[in-house]
């Protein structure tokens, strides 16, 4: 089977610090989000090519990041497009990759912002044991937060009714993007297209699916993370160091205080601050600030400020005197 790592998006809701690079590259502790999956892909015998879909502005990055690894499966695969208002669709997409790589085999589709706990090669084992489209569900525990995905109904593992972002749902599990099509139904792509049905939201597809055939769906505890704003992807690097720190050989730290779950990058220097879950790009400065809840990119120089679920860009000087 093969399997494509969805990286296409524009990660708009993180601007400043994703206008320039793909969201799939910002660190989770020592790791890129990306980089996980890829891993997980390279040491599945069963995935024997891994098409990485992103698009023309980002594609120059993504080779570059391919090069500095020794990962052999990944090939990119790119959409001719440079914006976000140019998109496809992730349906939309998907067809295309389809018909322009020439799939045939069984698929399995990731979304390359999303870190999950489960091994990919547990949902590749689910999905051969049932040989139909498969889908990732997860229970988000609140109401309102299903709201937002596509919502999931089960009999044991067969998906009785799925409906996407309900405006009152009756459960909290929800479909993650995380599929598996047996070769048999990639076909069904450019049919559900035809009938001028969504091509964006996965979750329709889906639903379209589930009308016409046998949907199973893996269920896993633990944790999920869809990366897509500055709180969420906090989170996850929260869940990654679980209470620690990273901090790069070369950061250097003066009269200053480390609490949970920072990351500092390489050349930072830190003098007089102190710092709480936060995520410190390279080459930045900061002196005697107090920073929470925050992420501040790469040449950047702040100075007597307290900060608290801040979003700073790159290259910005912000000082306040004393």
């Amino acid at each position: 089977m093969d399997a494509v790592v969805l990286a296409g998006g524009y990660a708009t809701r993180l601007w400043p610090i994703t206008k320039h690079r793909p969201k799939m590259f910002l660190p989770i502790g020592s790791e890129t989000v990306i980089d996980r999956i890829f891993a997980e892909l390279e040491a599945d015998e069963r995935i024997e090519t891994v098409y990485v879909s992103t698009n023309e502005r980002f594609a120059p990055d993504f080779r570059e990041h391919l090069k500095s690894t020794d990962y052999e499966k990944p090939q990119l695969s790119i959409e001719e497009t440079t914006a976000e208002s140019e998109k496809f669709g992730v349906i939309g997409a998907l067809a295309q990759l389809v018909d322009r790589e020439g799939v045939t085999d069984d698929l399995i589709v990731l979304a390359g912002d999303n870190l999950i706990s489960f091994d990919v090669s547990e949902f590749v084992d689910f999905f051969e044991s049932r040989g139909t489209p498969t889908i990732a569900a997860y229970d988000v525990g609140s109401r309102e937060r299903a709201k937002s995905y596509g919502l999931v109904e089960l009999d044991g593992t067969a998906v009785t009714n799925f409906q996407e972002k309900p405006a009152d749902p009756q459960s909290t599990l929800v479909s993650i993007a995380t599929y598996a099509f047996p070769a048999e139904s990639l076909s069904q792509l450019e049919t559900y297209l035809a009938g001028d049905n969504n091509p964006d939201e996965p979750g329709w597809f889906i639903q379209w699916l589930q009308e016409r055939g046998p949907v199973h769906a893996f269920t896993f505890d633990g944790a999920w993370f869809d990366i897509g704003t500055p709180e969420s992807y906090l989170d996850a690097v929260r869940w990654a160091l679980d209470g620690e720190t990273v901090v790069a050989e070369d950061a250097t730290l003066v009269d200053s205080t480390l609490g949970e779950n920072v990351h500092v990058m390489g050349g930072a220097r830190i003098e007089d601050s102190q710092v709480h879950n936060a995520v410190i790009f390279p080459n930045t400065t900061i002196r005697n600030c107090e920073v929470r809840d925050s992420i501040i990119d790469e040449e950047t120089c702040i100075e007597n400020i307290d900060f608290s679920g801040a979003l700073v860009g790159a290259h910005t000087d912000l000082s306040a005197s004393n």
